[in-house]
């Protein structure tokens, strides 16, 4: 489905590419049988259906008034604002980002890592092609909103999973901001995102870590992966010696050379609401306790009541 809609030049290809994609995942997503499992398969279902109808709509918009199903050939104004926001939709961007959390949390942390980072590689894709037909302003307003939401969003969530959901709302407004402007960045910018995403989700599939509580422990079953699943937070949030941070100094130059100083100011002090959040789960992953209270039994602790044989 993914080397369809990426390399198809055709708007029917590129939509059967991407429906089929929906629905190789939807199974994935359903696998545990769990209720909560189901909900995320049917939610995922729902919304990527809506955003490929919409995308469908929008192309047969353009050829009716161009006469052009080519991928770079939309220039229908109607037609370029329901592709931004069908595109949108599909990749979780702010305000269609409601699914996303949800169904990532619903999911197990393999089939995670593949939503997070998979599947959305042909939305993107599309973005790409499409960078010179897309609304600016609708885009550089969501690609904001997405920054200052998934840092903000994620500040009060115990379950990793949903942190990391939140975390790629945020990494997709970096992208989307500079799609306009640089096209090779947004791909550099998913590429290492994908990357770094990859190896935490890894580690914790390995480590069998789902939340907060159980990260606090989790240093004393692999020592050395937790300290390098510390790094790779403190690289996703863009600390300067790491490579996260490298996309980020890249997107703030190319804006400032753009003339839109404001905006490169407004999404890096943002990006701090995000580094909160990251510093937190490094907290727990190595030093095991943030600084706050906190009230739940620790694993290694003893059952007092059991007796021991003499």
């Amino acid at each position: 489905g993914t080397t369809i809609t990426i390399s198809s030049n055709h708007w029917m290809m590129a939509w059967t590419g991407l429906e089929i994609n929906t629905l190789a995942i939807i199974p994935l997503i359903s696998k545990s049988h769990h209720p909560r499992a189901i909900e995320a398969a049917t939610k995922y279902f729902l919304t990527q259906a809506a955003a490929s109808t919409l995308l469908l709509f929008s192309s047969m918009t353009n050829a009716w008034f161009t006469g052009q199903w080519d991928i770079t050939q939309l220039t229908h104004p109607a037609s370029c604002l329901l592709l931004t926001t069908a595109i949108s939709i599909k990749l979780g961007l702010t305000p269609f980002h409601f699914w996303f959390p949800e169904v990532l949390q619903g999911s197990s942390l393999t089939t995670g890592l593949l939503l997070a980072t998979l599947m959305k590689f042909p939305p993107t894709a599309l973005f790409i092609l499409t960078s010179s037909s897309l609304n600016p302003t609708l885009l550089t307003t969501m690609a904001i909103a997405s920054a200052a939401l998934g840092g903000w969003m994620g500040l009060n969530q115990t379950q990793i999973r949903k942190v990391l959901a939140f975390s790629s709302i945020s990494h997709l407004g970096w992208m989307t901001i500079v799609i306009l402007y640089n096209p090779k960045l947004t791909l550099l910018t998913f590429y290492l995102y994908c990357l770094m995403t990859s190896a935490i989700f890894l580690t914790l599939n390995t480590t069998k870590i789902m939340n907060l509580a159980t990260m606090m422990t989790a240093w004393t079953k692999i020592p050395p992966l937790t300290a390098t699943l510390m790094l790779t937070l403190l690289s996703l949030a863009g600390l300067p010696p790491l490579t996260g941070f490298l996309p980020k100094w890249l997107i703030i130059q190319e804006l400032t050379k753009q003339e839109m100083t404001p905006v490169a100011t407004t999404i890096a002090l943002l990006s701090l609401l995000g580094l909160f959040f990251y510093l937190r789960l490094a907290y727990c992953a190595t030093i095991t306790l943030p600084p706050n209270s906190s009230n739940h039994m620790k694993q290694w602790q003893t059952n007092k009541s059991v007796r021991i044989p003499t």
